[in-house]
């Protein structure tokens, strides 16, 4: 069981509005939102659609209901576009996340992703393979984010996703042994290590002093296992369910919190679970995830 004082349990808005797929809880106001985490009984939460761009007035929103923000979604594209413009972008979210009190940024390189086409099956080899050029483009460029966010006392997390070039067990590896520890720390996702058909255990096993943040999704085998047959894009499997809540679907979260304990692991567990609002009611598996989280991993 981990320390409350030392680590602490949040959760996305994405359950009530995709980022992704905006259609998605389209009617869910940003003060439901967050007023339903709160009483689910979260205290933190990170950065979605709707919340409010101006920091003092989502400051206030957060504090009347006891809740803080995490960490922040940013999508670097150090491979496509110059390293100027994603310094200006990068500095833009850091004064803001600064300003709201965050201390962590989930940086991922959305440079020729495809987890937004719809018309790409995620598990079909449509994703492009960095050449090593590219991996030294990618590794410096988040060094130096990296030396940025940390004079900002803000620790940039990289987030692996379905669709990127960062996707798979061993690509994680290698971005991990090319950037510098000081600087570029991982943002652990269940989810996405289990759909791309990892060990979501190999990452924590290997590099235990690198995790950064933790992003927490349980996902249902049965949907898996449909996506690959039928050839679904990455949404239409989200859309399908294939992601929920911890304690809804098939993974071993047991050995996860316990190499995350073993390792000194210090920050939020955060609940990122997006499904269609329609179908998966989110204040429901909000409650789900937060009594999961008291009774699994004592916080």
């Amino acid at each position: 069981m981990f320390d409350p004082k030392k680590v602490f349990p949040g959760i996305a808005p994405i359950a009530w509005c995709n980022d992704d797929m905006p259609e998605l809880g389209a009617e869910n106001t940003f003060a439901q939102t967050v007023s339903e985490m709160a009483l689910a009984g979260f205290t933190g939460c990170e950065i979605g659609n709707k919340f409010p761009k101006d920091p003092q007035i989502l400051g206030r929103a957060l504090q009347l209901r006891g809740l803080q923000v995490a960490s922040c979604w940013f999508s670097s594209f150090l491979l496509t576009k110059s390293y100027a413009e994603n310094k200006a972008s990068f500095q833009e979210t850091l004064t803001f996340l600064a300003a709201v009190g965050a201390r962590r940024i989930n940086v991922s390189e959305q440079s020729f992703s495809i987890q937004g086409k719809s018309d790409l099956p995620i598990l079909d080899d449509h994703r492009h393979i960095m050449t090593e050029e590219e991996w030294d483009q990618l590794s410096q460029g988040l060094n130096q984010l990296g030396q940025i966010s940390a004079k900002a006392g803000i620790r940039l997390c990289y987030h692996h996703h379905m669709g990127t070039v960062i996707q798979t067990a061993a690509e994680t590896a290698r971005l991990l042994e090319r950037t510098d520890p000081a600087l570029v720390s991982l943002c652990y996702d269940t989810g996405h290590f289990t759909f791309a058909g990892e060990d979501p255990l190999f990452i924590l096993r290997k590099f235990p002093d690198r995790i950064g943040h933790v992003h927490l999704k349980d996902l249902r085998l049965g949907i898996l296992a449909a996506a690959r047959d039928e050839h679904l894009s990455f949404l239409d499997a989200i859309r399908r369910g294939v992601f929920t809540v911890p304690g809804d679907g098939d993974t071993d979260f047991g050995a996860v919190f316990r190499l995350l304990e073993e390792s000194g692991y210090e920050g939020w567990l955060l609940v990122e679970a997006e499904q269609d609002p329609a179908f998966a009611d989110p204040l429901k598996y909000a409650l789900m995830a937060r009594a999961f989280l008291r009774e699994h991993a004592g916080i």
